[in-house]
């Protein structure tokens, strides 16, 4: 079991899939041989320094929060069913309202349909999604940091940094006051 890294007032609760083998046995997040989630978090200044997966709650110096969308760990995440996925949503959710987070990264365009009840096939871009409620939080979706992604680390870095700098500056970037 991997436990939740949150906290009231997060300025980013990050959302993945499910822990992996690695994260599990250390029961750490993103403790996979090779996962660039600290990396990313480091290259685009969320962090000063690069953590480690053993000091993950060290994020909530940060205003950072992990989460997953599903508590079972698995080898890869695509050995997680529609209807796994759907069932976390619900708690993912009652999360998100317990604890009101400024912006949902979600680290995956599956997890985000997961969550909005999407179907599978229904077209999700990357980087800030509108949300239809205004008192929420906003939501982000991020390229997953798992090295199996084929997106390369310099996408994926805009993406953080895009984030990041929605963080610092409380606007998103194409969207002027």
């Amino acid at each position: 079991m991997v436990p939740d890294i949150i906290a009231p007032g997060l300025d980013v609760l990050f959302v993945g899939y499910n822990p992996g083998v690695a994260s599990d046995s250390q029961s750490h997040h993103f403790a996979g041989p090779g996962n660039l989630f600290w990396a990313l978090l480091v290259d685009s200044q969320f962090t000063p320094y690069r953590l480690r997966p053993e000091n993950d709650r060290d994020l909530l110096l940060f205003r950072l929060g992990i989460t997953n969308i599903v508590d079972r760990m698995t080898p890869s995440s695509t050995d997680l069913s529609l209807q796994e996925m759907s069932q976390g949503a619900q708690g993912l959710a009652e999360k998100i309202r317990q604890f009101q987070p400024k912006i949902v990264c979600f680290l995956g365009k599956d997890i985000f349909r997961a969550f909005m009840g999407y179907k599978r096939s229904m077209p999700v871009s990357w980087g800030y999604v509108m949300a239809d409620n205004r008192d929420g939080p906003g939501f982000f979706v991020a390229p997953n940091p798992s090295r199996r992604s084929t997106i390369p680390y310099g996408l994926r870095l805009y993406y953080f940094r895009s984030l990041a700098n929605i963080v610092r500056y409380g606007v998103h970037p194409h969207i002027m006051p």
